[in-house]
């Protein structure tokens, strides 16, 4: 499967330079594009910056979209105007952010970010002003507010496919760094020497796998090279940055062959340590699970159906779990406390890595938890689970674990049938439920012991999910 994966990594021929002093310059009758298909605030933003004397452009990802016939979901603009001045101009305008500050500038719902032109940072550190730029022991970048020229700025650009800046006036579009020319062999290429741009930024590893997924591009030989290598530096990540990374990877309706993807670069370990491990010890499972999960994701947006991130942190997390709980058990702890303290153990340690918002975290535990009050359903606990908000959820996590292989006797078949049936009826799935022990969990759980006659369980799933 990955060879069928990496097929579409090509090699070139030969490595070429792709940094120009001066760029190609298309015209209008060179390319698609037309100033009309862009936002009319970013085209507005540009004008008014071009008529102040400044050097503005559309730039970037919104560029490369135009160019594949994909709607793109923001518009940046590239000026040599310095934050100050951008605000200047526009009194809608706020800037933000230390590391790399920029300028929002806000009409209504729609946010514009302009961004002022980088230069690379100076290679003597003895010239570094740690106001504008500084780097730690390993190279990443730590603030980036060097500004510069055009020219400057499109040689510190990612990918050469980010490196297209559109003039909506005189509707031209300038290349610096062959992007076009990648566009059209669907080709992901680093600008420069990707060890260094990698080690300037990890998260450019994840960039390039999401480009790649997104796009459904080739990554360029030089550009993958040293991925696996360098993979542990995103530890060094901060984890609320990573955080927003790991939305994008897998919320951008390609997630299942992002996953592939991080998997085989060795990049899902460092992000997801302790499902890493259950994806070596039970690897099966755990990708059955995952890639399902992130299937289902990807088609409910392409259906433009709601998602959450909970339910899809709780899928990621879920196969390193059983096994925690299973040896909280054996130390004596009942099913649900046992569920609970290892779910807190386990979103702490990964909170390390990702930084979780509360309003995450808190779903996951719930979701979690309901897999082991699922199967507990006599009396009048049927009916509080159903009326239970997050019982949905857990609900459909159940089904989930159930398409990855998982054994529950029936269990998700039944609360189908359950939600499904009148009131007569669920009584009577009750009463016959009164011959069988209540007790299957989500969770391995240990043998109840009786005086009279044994009964078998309704199928709980072994910590193997097996």
């Amino acid at each position: 499967m990955l060879k069928k994966l990496f097929q579409s990594f090509r090699t070139p021929l030969r490595r070429t330079q792709h940094i120009r002093s001066t760029p190609e310059v298309l015209n209008s009758g060179q390319h698609s594009l037309q100033k009309a298909q862009f936002s009319r605030y970013a085209v507005n933003i540009v004008e008014r910056l071009q008529g102040a004397g400044y050097q503005a452009y559309l730039v970037g990802g919104c560029v490369r979209d135009m160019l594949l016939g994909i709607t793109p979901k923001d518009f940046d603009v590239a000026t040599s105007a310095t934050p100050e001045q951008v605000r200047a101009e526009f009194r809608n305008a706020r800037i933000i952010g230390r590391r790399f500050k920029l300028v929002h500038i806000h009409f209504g719902r729609e946010i514009i970010e302009v961004a002022t032109f980088r230069a690379n940072h100076p290679q003597n550190e003895d010239d570094e002003d740690s106001n504008q730029s500084s780097r730690n022991e390993s190279g990443r970048i730590l603030r980036d507010n060097v500004y510069g020229t055009l020219e400057e700025d499109a040689q510190r650009r990612d990918f050469t496919i980010n490196a297209l800046y559109y003039d909506p006036v005189s509707e031209r579009i300038l290349d610096y760094a062959n992007g076009v020319h990648d566009i059209r062999n669907h080709l992901i290429r680093l600008i420069g020497d990707p060890k260094q741009r990698y080690q300037e930024d990890p998260v450019r590893m994840l960039r390039a796998v999401r480009f790649a997924a997104k796009l459904n591009f080739g990554i360029e030989k030089h550009t993958v090279q040293p991925i696996r290598d360098l993979a542990p530096m995103l530890r060094e990540i901060p984890s609320a940055r990573l955080f927003e990374e790991v939305l994008k990877l897998f919320l951008s309706g390609h997630g299942a062959i992002t996953f592939e993807m991080l998997v085989d670069l060795q990049l899902f370990a460092p992000l997801f340590p302790a499902s890493a491990d259950a994806l070596e010890y039970n690897p099966e499972y755990t990708h059955t699970l995952i890639s399902e999960a992130l299937t289902n994701t990807d088609l409910r947006i392409k259906q433009n159906k709601p998602v959450t991130p909970a339910f899809l942190f709780a899928a990621l997390l879920w196969p390193a779990l059983p096994a925690r709980v299973l040896r909280l058990q054996e130390r004596g702890m009942p099913p649900i406390p046992a569920m609970q303290e290892a779910a807190h153990e386990l979103i702490a340690e990964q909170c390390q890595r990702i930084a979780i918002p509360k309003r995450f975290t808190m779903p996951i535990r719930e979701i979690w938890d309901m897999q082991e009050r699922l199967p507990r359903r006599s009396g009048k606990r049927a009916d509080l689970l159903l009326d239970n908000p997050r019982f949905r959820a857990g609900y459909d996590f159940l089904l989930l674990r159930e398409s990855a292989g998982e054994q529950t006797d029936g269990l998700g078949e039944w609360w189908t049938d359950y939600q499904d049936a009148n009131d007569s009826e669920r009584r009577d799935m009750i009463r016959d439920l009164s011959g069988k022990e209540d007790g299957a969990s989500g969770a391995p759980r240990k043998r109840r012991r009786s005086s009279g006659s044994k009964r078998k369980r309704a199928g709980a799933p072994s910590a193997t999910g097996e």
